[in-house]
Parts: C-alpha cells; sequence; structure tokens
C-alpha cells in the first residue's frame, strides 16, 4: 500500500529507510524514531552528528550498536574509495590520500540520465540540446563541479571524503585532498586514489590485502587490459579495484583505481547491509 507521508506514516514500523532528500529526512526522521522506528537515512543531513552512525557494514559495522533510532548512510564516492582504502588502512596504516572522482550522472537522478541521452542523440544528429540538469553539457564533455562550491575552493563533495572517512575509521587525523568530476557514464563512480601509508607497503602486500576484503574484488591484469570499469561494476554488488602500484611521488605510497555501482554500494545496498545488522 502507498500513502502520503504524515505523523502516524510510522506506527508498526522498525525499520524506515530514508532516501528521499534532505529536506524529507530533516523532517520525519524525528517524527519516525519517535514512534520507535530504526531510520536508515540515505541523506546527508546527519552524518556528522556525534551521536549518529555512519556506517559502511565492512568497515565499522559494530558502530550500528551505538544507535539511538538513527544511522546514517556514506556518501557513495566515500563509500566506493573506502572498500580499498580501509582495509589497506589496517595492515599498512593509512595517513593521507589524494584522489579524483570520476562520477557517472545517476549520482544526481533521473533527469540526468535523460539528459545525457539526449545531448548524445542530438550530437549525433548535428544538433544542439540544453542543459538544464548541469551548468554545461554533460555529453562528451567532464565537469570538475560535483556540488556546491565551499569558501576554501572544495566542493562540499569533495569534503565528505575526509570528513566521513575519519568518522567510519575512527581516523581523526585521516586527512584527504579529492577533485570530484561528473563523467558522461550512466551508471557506476570510479576513484583514483593515491594512497600514503604509515609502513612501508609494497604492491605484493597491497594486492594479497585487497583480494581478501570483503565487498571487494581484485582485478589487475593490465598486460591483458583488465582493470575495474564502470561497465562492469554496474548492477554488482562488489566494488573493484585494481591499477594497483607504488606511488612514485609519496613515501610508502600506493596508486590504485577503485570502481562501485554507487546505486548499490554507495546507497541502496549499504543500507540493506546496514537493515541486516539490525
Amino acid at each position: 500500500m502507498v500513502e502520503e507521508l504524515g505523523e502516524n506514516s510510522f506506527d508498526n514500523v522498525d525499520i524506515a529507510f530514508f532516501s528521499a532528500g534532505g529536506e524529507t529526512s530533516r523532517k520525519f526522521v524525528p517524527t519516525a524514531r519517535k514512534r520507535g522506528a530504526v531510520v536508515i537515512d540515505n541523506s546527508s543531513v546527519f552524518r556528522m552528528d556525534s551521536d549518529v552512525p555512519l556506517v559502511i557494514p565492512e568497515i565499522n559495522g559494530q558502530d550500528v550498536k551505538e544507535h539511538h533510532g538513527l544511522i546514517a548512510n556514506p556518501n557513495c564516492t566515500t563509500a566506493v574509495a573506502l572498500m580499498a582504502i580501509y582495509p589497506l588502512h589496517r595492515a599498512f596504516g593509512v595517513r593521507r590520500v589524494f584522489a579524483a572522482s570520476y562520477q557517472a550522472v545517476s549520482g544526481s537522478g533521473a533527469r540526468a540520465i535523460a539528459e545525457l541521452k539526449n545531448q548524445v542523440e542530438a550530437a549525433a544528429q548535428d544538433r544542439q540540446s540544453p542543459a538544464q540538469v548541469y551548468p554545461h553539457p554533460i555529453a562528451f564533455n567532464v565537469l570538475p563541479h560535483v556540488d556546491v562550491f565551499l569558501e576554501s575552493g572544495y566542493t562540499k563533495e569533495e569534503m565528505k571524503m575526509q570528513n566521513e572517512g575519519c568518522k567510519i575509521m575512527h581516523l581523526p587525523e585521516f586527512r584527504a585532498s579529492v577533485t570530484c568530476v561528473r563523467v558522461p557514464v550512466y551508471r557506476a563512480h570510479s576513484v583514483a586514489v593515491s594512497a600514503e601509508f604509515e609502513k612501508k607497503v609494497s604492491v605484493e602486500q597491497a594486492r594479497e590485502v585487497l583480494a581478501k576484503a570483503p565487498g571487494l574484488e581484485l582485478v589487475d591484469e593490465p598486460p591483458m587490459n583488465r582493470y575495474p570499469m564502470p561497465l562492469n561494476v554496474a548492477g554488482k554488488d562488489n566494488c573493484e579495484v585494481g591499477r594497483v602500484r607504488l606511488d612514485c611521488a609519496l613515501e610508502n605510497g600506493l596508486a590504485f583505481w577503485v570502481s562501485g555501482d554507487q546505486l548499490l554500494k554507495g546507497a541502496a545496498l549499504n543500507a540493506v547491509q546496514i537493515a541486516e545488522l539490525l
């Protein structure tokens, strides 16, 4: 049954999934909690609240025990990146990362998917299709602009990897310098990561760690043209990591490439996994 959301919608509800934007979460999450439901919220509204667990089950699943009726789902790009960063952190102690994201248009919703499709079709017919969702055409283009710009020059999206990463990994000293880029891909985000660690690291050790990490698959055979790609991870639960190599600019550094379906591990799947933990 479908009915309009209201004050009484959460009677006899055990778990409530919120994925209708920050405004709806801000208004109705307190109501759901008062009615006794445990809320799993996919918006960014409550993620950094000190009394709200921010959970990726493969990383900090034990944090769900600390909930007070509300658990936050992390940012999609952060989730995909941390699936590879965290197992390496456990082995070698991550200090900081430099990253660039390659984010699919589906992260902006159905209108963005339609806009990319229309612009591609228009270009094939040698005509124009105006940009409406994004400030510039996205077809055959890349936009170094995801979310709103802050006074620092970073965007809100770019700061989420550091801020949410600190909380999820219980690592307050973690630092991340990120450039988030929207690319003309329909589904699945990718992230190029350079990470610096406290301990000396080798490619062989790193690959061994990544191959055993839950929710992650090592796809790393460049001579055979095998590496993670959005087309291969779209619709897939696990993220993929590859292009693992020593970073030639960082001490104790690794460079690698991660791809994951941001609609799944970055959103819906992660929320369901939290519910399964509950």
